[in-house]
């Protein structure tokens, strides 16, 4: 896991993702006008398991304890959240 920077966004990950991708938290860079939805596709590419995130099952996306959509821009020290949608009954 890399450690936290000034410039840096925390992703997390929970439920079945955080299963299938067998990580909980890792540290990327921030860049200029990155959204959630640019980091969620940045992930996916990494093939393997990362490819569901770009895949048929959604995956819902929160900033800093908040639900928001794809093109939410990121700040350095946001932490974002990648988990798969609530279904109850």
């Amino acid at each position: 896991m890399t450690m936290a920077t000034d410039n840096s966004i925390t992703v997390k990950f929970f439920a079945r993702l955080r299963e299938e991708l067998d990580t909980t938290t890792l540290t990327v860079e921030a860049q200029p006008g990155l959204t959630a939805g640019q980091l969620l596709h940045s992930l996916a590419s990494k093939g393997g398991n990362w490819a569901q995130l770009d895949g048929a099952q959604p995956v819902m996306i929160a900033v800093n304890q908040v639900m928001t959509k794809p093109d939410r821009a990121l700040q350095p020290g946001d932490e974002v959240a990648f988990f798969p949608p609530v279904t109850g009954g």
